[in-house]
């Protein structure tokens, strides 16, 4: 069932989602070679917390980390750990919640670490441009497929492959709410938008074949098949008024890392 928030509902949305954003920026001050997943695992926790809220991955489903850090060929939910070490060239995508009186934000960035090849910050930029081709989309009486179509087209002009078994999803009280919201698909599919709906567009983009691989070990990681890189940003949107209002934030990351490392 796909909950519909009020305008009061809609700004606790928007300060458990501008948390998240302050806590990417400060996860990006440290991001470097030689860096453990577990440091910046540490950093969010303790930012988190010490601004009154709850790290919102932290024990869902059982999942051990406050974000989910996962580098290169990495797609979704890598695990952070202590000998899990940045090198220079790594894109990492940072994937963060949080729980405020309440609501949930959800977002997610994905950074370049040190001397990052052209095609890896080409993969970014456009992984990036895409997740506002769909915000654009976001429109009351639009269906989930418009946002779906508009990403996909978009990256697969650049040369780039959809991850499909994966997608972005309704938010609230839970993290996780209807409507699923792929990154693939056709116009006029899917449920309509309306007003008081927030969603997370999240696209994930591959530099190779789309098909991906889940861990039989740690029961998280998602990696490409072919190992090659894939990015990763999202944002949590609501619709108010007919429009798409973006409730978290990438202003704080800019201030963080300037004109020449931010995408």
């Amino acid at each position: 069932m796909i909950t519909l928030k009020t305008s009061e509902e809609m700004e606790l949305m928007r300060l458990a989602n501008d948390l998240v954003g302050q806590t990417l920026a400060e996860v990006a001050k440290l991001i470097a070679p030689g860096v453990s997943t577990k440091q910046l695992d540490k950093v969010a926790y303790d930012y988190i917390t010490d601004h009154g809220a709850y790290p919102a991955f932290l024990g869902y489903e059982g999942f051990e980390g406050s974000i989910c850090a996962s580098i290169n060929e990495e797609i979704v939910h890598g695990i952070p750990r202590a000998n899990r070490f940045l090198e220079d060239g790594d894109i990492i995508s940072i994937d963060c919640g949080t729980k405020l009186n309440g609501f949930t934000g959800d977002s997610a960035y994905t950074f370049a670490c040190g001397n990052v090849s052209d095609e890896k910050l080409a993969l970014l930029r456009t992984t990036k441009e895409s997740l506002f081709k769909g915000i654009e989309q976001a429109l009351a009486g639009n269906r989930v497929g418009h946002i779906s179509n508009a990403v996909q087209l978009y990256c697969e002009s650049h040369g780039y492959t959809v991850v499909r078994e994966l997608e972005g999803h309704g938010i609230g009280r839970d993290m996780h709410e209807s409507p699923g919201v792929p990154n693939y698909g056709r116009k006029g599919t899917g449920p309509m938008l309306r007003n008081g709906m927030c969603i997370c567009i999240e696209p994930m983009i591959n530099l190779g074949s789309r098909h991906v691989t889940f861990d039989r070990n740690d029961g998280w990681t998602v990696r490409t098949k072919d190992g090659k890189p894939s990015a990763h940003f999202e944002h949590c949107i609501g619709i108010w008024q007919g429009k798409p209002h973006i409730l978290s934030s990438f202003d704080y990351i800019k201030e963080v890392l300037g004109p020449d490392r931010e995408f």
